[in-house]
């Protein structure tokens, strides 16, 4: 695996794992969220100082963007779309 499509993959199951959506992650990393699509998708080829502070936003080691996926595993798949669904403890009376 090419070194842009190993820190794709890494980037996209380590926020997936952590459950934050694309727009956060970008939001908290100082970044567009398109660019972060774009990094998730290959398109996009961040520096080491981008790599650097979405580590720190998704509290993990630089490294973990370099980890060689087990054989067979696939790509993490998407968080679900739109909003989450409201708690019913929180709506308004």
């Amino acid at each position: 695996m090419k070194a842009r499509a190993l820190v794709a993959w890494n980037v996209r199951r380590i926020r997936v794992d952590h459950g934050v959506p694309q727009e956060q992650l970008a939001y908290d990393a100082g970044i567009d969220r398109s660019y972060m699509s774009g990094l998730e998708r290959q398109a996009e080829n961040p520096t080491i100082d981008l790599l650097d502070r979405l580590a720190e936003t998704l509290g993990v080691h630089l490294s973990e963007f370099f980890v060689q996926p087990p054989k067979g595993a696939t790509t993490p798949k998407p968080l679900p779309k739109g909003r989450k669904p409201v708690d019913p403890r929180r709506q308004k009376k």
